[in-house]
Parts: structure tokens; sequence; C-alpha cells
């Protein structure tokens, strides 16, 4: 979801900013990177152990989010294509999920507020697994869930963690990095698409329909 389908990772960084900023701190972007695309527990994780900060990950969390709240509602996007592609598989009939490294919470209101909750089947997040990205299991659930093979369900994602969850799970893989992730190593993905408009994931989608 994050960076693949909204803008969030853009958000993200701006609200990095801020909470370093209230301590007198900069946000520093090789700490970012190690962020992106972990749960909230690790990714703040990180953040502790870098900055060496005495607040809880729960802390952090809760104010981030505080933070997100004020800005979403004005800031808020969908990530280039993803109105084209999901018409896309409603017209083929196909089914599709988001499987995320964000909370439900979080997910379910950004989702609301582009339009693109109803245009889900089902949200699986961090708060639904036992081990979160790059562990496979939210994709091993997610296939689960959609009553399909693994490998025979498509994959999208911008993070390397997230493509290192899908790969491991056995999917088949694209990776579509922003501008946060585009100097990631993207190992095991069949092939790295610049946008979700990409016509390979269109031409692999007519023929799995």
């Amino acid at each position: 979801m994050d960076g693949l389908m909204l803008n969030t990772e853009d958000l993200y960084e701006q609200v990095g900013h801020i909470l370093m900023q209230r301590r007198g701190k900069t946000y520093r972007d090789d700490v970012r990177k190690k962020m992106i695309g972990l749960p909230a527990r690790y990714a703040f994780g990180v953040l502790i152990e870098e900055e060496g900060m005495s607040e809880s990950w729960q802390e952090l969390q809760q104010e981030t989010d505080e933070i997100f709240d004020s800005i979403l509602p004005t800031q808020l996007a969908a990530m280039p294509g993803l109105k084209e592609l999901l018409d896309y598989l409603d017209d083929k009939g196909l089914r599709r999920c988001v499987a995320t490294s964000s909370s439900q919470s979080f997910a379910r209101k950004a989702l609301t507020l582009v339009g693109m909750l109803d245009r889900v089947d089902f949200v699986i997040t961090a708060e639904d697994v036992s081990q979160g990205k790059p562990h496979p299991e939210i994709y091993l659930a997610a296939a689960k869930k959609m009553s399909v093979p693994v490998e025979d369900m498509l994959v999208l994602e911008d993070s390397a963690t997230g493509t290192q969850a899908g790969v491991s799970a056995g999917a088949y893989v694209v990776s579509v990095p922003n501008e946060h992730t585009q100097q990631a190593c993207f190992e095991g993905s069949q092939w790295i698409a610049k946008t979700l408009r990409d016509k390979r994931i269109y031409e692999l989608l007519l023929r799995s329909s």
C-alpha cells in the first residue's frame, strides 16, 4: 500500500522530519531508508536504536499517527496508474487485496480517504500476522484467503523488504519502486516497472484472466 498504491512514503518522510525536529534532531536519510517497508514495531526500533531515543515504539507510533491525522485529509493521494489498474481488474474479474506493514486502522483510514477501500477484496496488515515483512507470512496468508496457490499470485511491491517477502513466499513478484526506493535491491523480482501503468503488468494479467 505505502508507496505503491498511495503516496504515503512521501508523507512518512514529512512526518519523520516533524517528529525529529520536535526533538532538535535531523531525520537522517540513511535511517529513513532502513525503516521503509518494516512493520511499525521494527521501523521505530531502527529509529530508536540509531538515534538513541528514550521513547518506546508505541509512543512514537502514537505521535506519528497524530501528525498523520493532521496532513492526510489534504495531502494523501493515489499513486499514478492505481485507478486504471483497479478498473482493469474489475473488467477482468480478478481478485485483489492489500498486504501492508501498516496498521489496520491506518490502512483502512488511508484507503477510505482516497476511495479505494471498497475496491479491494480485503486488507491484511502487520497486526494480522505474527511475523512482518520481509518474512513471507503476510503473502502466504493473502494467498490462502484468496484460495489461490501462492505461485499463481502476483505481488506488486515498491520496497526491497516487501519484494523479499513476496519472493520468499514463492509468489510472482514485480517491483514498482518509487523515488524513495528506486536505488534499493529488488533481487528475486521478475522485473522492475516504473509505475503501475507498465504495460507488462496488464499483459500478465490478461494471460491470467
